[in-house]
This record gives structure tokens, C-alpha cells and sequence, in this order.
């Protein structure tokens, strides 16, 4: 079975010859280990480290000088309007408030499907419609991109934490973590 060696962002011209597709969801896109099955059945061998973010477009080049493309499996998820660029940046601020991962488009913001989070949107003004996309949240100060981003610290490195404890009145249990999370067995 073929193993991954390398991911190359989006829009990378030396790619090699893609032989198929790998279709995940953004679960699966942030901590991919494991053995997958591709749509045209190619069967690909992947451990990636923690620090891999895959990405809509993505290729892993594998070791028998082929790749895979990576499509980003959709979702559910609520898509939120407002009337104008600050009104939209207001509900930006709540959701990261909230630490919700956020998709921010040019006029629009994307979040998982969350009965209480649309309800708070909607109450601070948003039009929400629940649809199914594609996830691609915005990464964090704390998640590098792809594997060549990744910077490995020696053991005199040190990573500052901060407390943050304040009420985060609606926010859906499980988000109170910075996005911080433990590794999610893709399979």
C-alpha cells in the first residue's frame, strides 16, 4: 500500500501525476493517520504529524511517484449574514468569543450546525441558513497550515498559556478549549 511522504498546499505546480481522489471531512482533514480509501478505490497509508492541517485542494505525493488530491468532504453547517461589514465582524467577535472554529468568506461566515449558535446569531441580527459545504474554518494562531510550516522545538522551548475564565453564557458544550484538542482518529 502506498505511504505518504509529502503534502503540498493547493496550487503547487510540481504535484506528479494524481491518481485519485481522498475525500474527508474537517475532522479527518486535521489529524489524517491511518489507512484511507480514495473514490477511485486507491488504498493510501498516511501518519500524519499533528501539525498537518489538510486542506481543499491539497496534494499528498505518495511513495510510488503518485499523488492524491484532497477534497474536503461537506457538512452540515450555518451560513450567516448581516446587514453590513461591522454587523458581520459583531458576529465574528461572538463566535470567537465562543471559541467556534469560524469560516469567514467575503460576506459571509460559516460555523458548524449548532441549534444554540443559530439562535444566538439570529438574535444578534444575522439572516442563518442551515446548508451543506465544505469546512474550512480559519486555522488560529496555534494551528500551522501544512507539515513545512511546522517548526519543531527543542526541549528549551517553551509554549506561553494563558487562563481565560469568563462565562461563555450560549456556547455549545465543548468549545471552551482555545481549539485546543486531543488528536482525532481518522479511519
Amino acid at each position: 500500500m502506498p505511504r505518504v511522504i509529502r503534502v503540498l498546499p493547493a496550487g503547487s505546480a510540481d504535484h506528479g501525476h494524481i491518481v485519485d481522489t481522498l475525500i474527508l471531512s474537517f475532522d479527518q482533514r486535521q489529524a489524517a493517520r491511518g489507512e484511507f480509501a480514495c473514490v477511485k478505490g486507491t488504498r493510501v497509508e498516511f501518519e500524519g504529524a499533528g501539525s498537518v492541517r489538510l486542506r481543499m485542494g491539497d496534494v499528498l505525493i505518495l511513495d510510488n511517484d503518485s499523488s492524491v488530491e484532497i477534497v474536503a468532504e461537506p457538512e452540515q453547517l450555518l451560513e450567516a449574514r448581516a446587514a453590513d461589514l461591522p454587523s458581520l465582524a459583531r458576529l465574528a467577535w461572538h463566535l470567537g468569543d465562543r471559541h467556534m472554529l469560524v469560516q469567514i468568506l467575503p460576506n459571509r461566515l460559516r460555523v458548524r450546525a449548532d441549534a444554540t449558535i443559530a439562535s444566538l446569531l439570529s438574535r444578534l441580527g444575522a439572516r442563518v441558513a442551515a446548508i451543506e459545504a465544505p469546512f474550512e474554518p480559519e486555522g488560529g494562531a496555534y494551528t500551522p497550515l501544512h507539515q513545512d510550516d511546522h517548526r519543531h522545538h527543542g526541549a528549551n522551548d517553551h509554549h506561553h498559556h494563558h487562563s481565560h475564565e469568563h462565562d461563555h453564557g450560549d456556547a455549545p458544550q465543548g468549545h471552551g478549549t482555545h481549539g485546543l484538542r486531543a488528536p482525532h482518529k481518522a479511519g
